[in-house]
């Protein structure tokens, strides 16, 4: 009897720790998924910015143009940052922390030009993308 009730004791443990684990990856891959569309609005954001950078490039304001470059190819890395997050790729951690600092670099420029709402919106989408993917490298690494 004691044999059984040690086994049993044994079981139920096992069965907590294994909804503990499933409640664990539940929380897990909802941070990542967080953070995956966190990277895909910046991605539209910068997208949107480099075609109003491009305009403002075509009308004179050539001192758009290494920012319009920056928003491109900081919604690339947003654009898969995103996917490989939404992925929980075990290679997500390198690149939430290079979108980290592309998204500085793109929001640094595009607040030289606070006063273009447009560029404002980029800037601050940029920010809150860095902080998601810093918090993200956190939680994946803690």
């Amino acid at each position: 009897m004691l044999r059984s009730f040690s086994l049993m004791a044994t079981a139920l443990a096992v069965v907590a720790l294994c909804g503990q684990s499933a409640r664990a990856q539940h929380e897990h891959a909802e941070h990542f998924m967080k953070c995956a569309k966190v990277c895909a609005e910046c991605q539209l954001q910068c997208d949107s910015c480099f075609k109003h950078c491009l305009t403002l490039t075509a009308s004179g304001k050539k001192e758009h143009a290494k920012t319009a470059q920056l928003c491109a190819d900081c919604a690339e890395c947003c654009k898969t940052c995103s996917t490989l997050c939404a992925r929980q790729s075990p290679l997500s951690v390198h690149m939430l922390e290079c979108c980290a600092k592309c998204c500085d670099d793109c929001a640094a420029a595009c607040e030289k030009t606070s006063d273009d709402k447009h560029m404002a919106a980029c800037a601050k989408s940029c920010r809150d993308c860095a902080k998601d993917c810093r918090a993200m490298v956190k939680h994946v690494t803690k």
